[in-house]
């Protein structure tokens, strides 16, 4: 409904109607329609982070986060929310400021730890620094989702991804990853 309507348009009402619900029976799960859309989006976390979970840290870890990135491109409707909802929570005072801060902090944390550990495995470079390059690898995916959605240049969030930790690995990401797999 939000996608079809877009987020301002779309009300609780309606989306209590499509569920097939009272609008007090949504509003009891769901106070407003920010807690609702976040609910989404911790259910999009959720995927992710079952993803990315089973990987160990190193090089599994960033495979997991590029196919969740290609993954994700079977479903715009949650991009397009993931892009709209966090630039409206970079206000302190918005609904969903705390929960995006959470998210940034907790994806951050899983990818420092990946890079750390495949710093460590000798498969990054040794002068990287994982912190500032899972930084810029989050800016870099958000801004491609935003490309993507506005259909520039046809790109690929998940290559994109991917070819940025290549240029900070010591070998391309697939390549090492098959080594791993075959010490296995």
């Amino acid at each position: 409904m939000f996608g079809a309507q877009g987020y301002e348009s779309g009300s609780l009402r309606e989306v209590a109607a499509l569920a097939g619900i009272s609008q007090a029976g949504l509003l009891h799960h769901f106070p407003n329609k920010v807690a609702l859309l976040s609910a989404v989006l911790e259910r999009r976390d959720e995927g992710a982070s079952e993803e990315t979970g089973r990987a160990e840290p190193g090089v599994h870890t960033l495979g997991a986060l590029v196919e969740y990135a290609r993954q994700s491109a079977f479903k715009p409707g949650e991009i397009e929310l993931f892009a709209v909802l966090s630039a409206e929570a970079t206000r302190p005072e918005h609904p969903a400021n705390a929960y995006m801060r959470r998210r940034y902090q907790w994806i951050t944390d899983i990818a420092v730890e990946s890079l750390s550990a495949a710093r460590d495995q000798g498969h990054l470079r040794p002068d990287a620094d994982p912190l500032r390059l899972a930084s810029q690898m989050f800016a870099l995916w958000d801004g491609l989702q935003i490309q993507w959605l506005l259909k520039v240049n046809d790109v690929s969030v998940a290559d994109g991804v991917e070819h940025f930790l290549d240029l900070h690995l010591v070998k391309p990401l697939r390549e090492l990853l098959r080594e791993v797999q075959a010490q296995r």
